[in-house]
């Protein structure tokens, strides 16, 4: 259960707190493989164990996309096409009320979001250029940079997938185990192998891991979804500690530069970040380690209760240590040596703006709206890149894109161009720092619009305060449902989307207000989850004049002789100050 003011104190220290629990003492068992051996508890592991998510390409291909969508197995359409990057989108005109009370075959549409894989956010511009192609011949010109660094395309019709694959293979991008009980994308610096500063390249272990374990049945049914996150960069910039798997690069005093290892970190409706378990991975110890969580999660993991079955709740019941021991003892088969947390970030983790490469050239991070371009844009893009003598770009966990290998005399022309698609560098403070979810546009599990709603508060915000100078980022996250796609408790501003009345009888789509979240960086030590008020709610139409006044609050009131951050405002300051 979400935590509310009641429960939770307004300091710092005490939004680190986990939230959540693993599942209560009970007779009945909880479908963990190693205990209760590998009886399905449920429907959704019985299918699983009939046919693999996986198996279902050959249908999609050889039945589905010639005799249609009507021709389509339920299991298939609503389990096993998760296994390559489908799912049905929402119907148009369905409001937000019926979200909860229609079945999901009474929500969907005939059409599929499809999500394009993009391990570690590296692309080409040939690659981005295929991506921009099948947006604009099969997807009606959508595309979505996700903040897992993956492209979703809409409108996507069943008679087109082997078209699809043919293209996007023929340029080495797949949309395998893009959604399902399997291992997602495996979040990467999006700077690796680039940056003056980087400590350690994790693209070879990404590309490793990819290699490995992708499409095989090893981790082919997991309880629920895996989330992995490596970076080499000491901006700490792949929001680690939410993801069940993350590794931090760090210099060991004594071993020298490898990876602190954290584990069972996940947002949705049941908060927990992740803990480090005080372990330090060697670059070439990666792949087993990751292995051995992995296995720990399939093998140990709720299965009886999908609402259960993420890594957090298992660590919730063992801890960090029993999970070490466990992984040290069952599945390493060695003692992984002990280690030291990374320090703070002393840099911005979005990468955008200029940046100056280890060779010489430049990296420009640049901010579209949201996450949200086209696939014209996308062609752009490529077109542009080349243009200006560079052949490569990488997606980032903030819906922002990061172009390579600039040349200095190319770098202002080039940021002049990317403006005039719609890709600015030097963004306003919130266009930087928003980022939204898909919502009811596309999503079946949203309430609220999210997109268009968080660009237009982003427009008028731009207008309003031009007049103010922010001493820090502060961070707008907009979700259209509770499930914390947008990563709202961690947000300085998180906006969870709900109906609120409307004076008359009815409703209106708004939000509830978390304040006061965030990950490690420059600005605060640790991560911590967001302070919520009671009753403290927000409509879509007022949110540019809710945020306009919250800021101008945290101005007036902020201490400055102690350098105070939005979040450690949100944190202190009166519940009458923050509506």
């Amino acid at each position: 259960m979400q935590t509310d003011a009641t429960e939770l104190a307004t300091t710092p220290a005490a939004s680190k707190l986990p939230a959540a629990r693993p599942p209560r003492p009970s007779t009945r068992p909880n479908g963990q493989w190693k205990i209760d051996g590998t009886e399905p508890l449920n429907g959704n592991e019985e299918w699983k164990r009939v046919d693999n998510g996986l198996a279902v390409r050959g249908r999609i291909e050889q039945i589905y996309s010639k005799q249609g969508f009507d021709s389509i197995d339920g299991t298939d359409l609503h389990g096993r096409f998760r296994w390559w990057g489908l799912y049905t989108q929402r119907k148009p005109g369905i409001d937000g009320g019926k979200t909860a009370t229609l079945e999901p075959e009474e929500l969907e549409d005939r059409y599929f979001m499809l999500r394009v894989r993009i391990d570690g956010g590296q692309l080409s511009t040939e690659q981005t250029r295929v991506i921009g192609a099948v947006s604009r011949d099969f997807g009606r010109d959508t595309a979505d940079i996700t903040d897992r660094q993956n492209i979703q395309l809409h409108w996507i019709q069943i008679e087109d997938m082997p078209e699809i694959w043919r293209r996007l293979e023929a340029v080495g991008l797949e949309t395998t185990q893009a959604c399902g009980d399997v291992p997602r994308v495996f979040l990467g610096s999006p700077v690796a192998g680039i940056a003056a500063d980087e400590l350690i390249d994790p693209t070879e272990s990404i590309n490793e891991l990819a290699r490995k374990f992708l499409g095989t049945d090893e981790f082919a049914n997991l309880p629920r979804k895996f989330k992995t996150a490596i970076t080499g960069h000491p901006s700490q910039d792949v929001v680690h500690e939410i993801n069940d798997i993350g590794l931090v690069a760090l210099d060991h005093p004594e071993l020298g530069i490898g990876y602190d290892l954290w584990v069972g970190g996940a947002l949705s409706t049941t908060p927990r970040l992740a803990e480090r378990l005080g372990a330090f991975v060697a670059e070439d110890r990666v792949s087993e380690v990751w292995r051995g969580v992995a296995s720990i999660f399939r093998d140990y993991g709720y299965r009886r209760l999908r609402g259960k079955a993420r890594l957090k709740f298992l660590l919730a019941e063992w801890g960090p240590e029993k999970f070490r021991r466990i992984l040290e003892d069952e599945y390493l088969g060695y003692t992984l040596p002990d280690g030291p947390a990374a320090p703070r970030p002393k840099t911005q983790g979005d990468h955008v703006g200029v940046h100056k490469q280890k060779d010489g050239r430049f990296y420009i991070g640049v901010a579209p709206f949201v996450g949200r371009v086209s696939g014209q844009t996308l062609i752009r893009l490529a077109d542009l890149l080349e243009a200006h003598g560079s052949t490569r770009l990488r997606t980032t966990p903030h819906q922002k894109i990061v172009v390579l290998d600039v040349a200095e005399e190319h770098v202002e022309p080039l940021i002049t161009a990317l403006d005039e698609i719609g890709l600015s560098a030097r963004p306003s403070l919130f266009r930087r720092s928003t980022v939204a979810c898909t919502g009811i546009e596309f999503c079946k599990l949203a309430i609220v619009e999210t997109k268009q709603s968080a660009t237009d508060a982003i427009l008028e915000l731009e207008k309003r305060l031009a007049d103010i100078a922010a001493p820090h980022p502060i961070t707008l996250h907009v979700n259209g449902c509770p499930n914390s796609c947008a990563r709202i408790q961690t947000a300085d501003i998180g906006l969870k989307g709900q109906l609120l009345p409307d004076g008359n009888g009815g409703s209106t789509p708004g939000f509830q207000v978390h304040l006061g979240g965030g990950l490690a960086s420059v600005d605060r030590d640790e991560a911590g989850l967001g302070r919520t008020v009671r009753g403290l709610k927000v409509t879509a139409d007022d949110l540019a004049d809710y945020v306009e006044r919250l800021v101008r609050r945290f101005l007036a009131a902020r201490s400055a002789d102690t350098d105070e951050t939005f979040a450690q405002w949100a944190h202190r300051a009166d519940e009458e100050d923050l509506k």
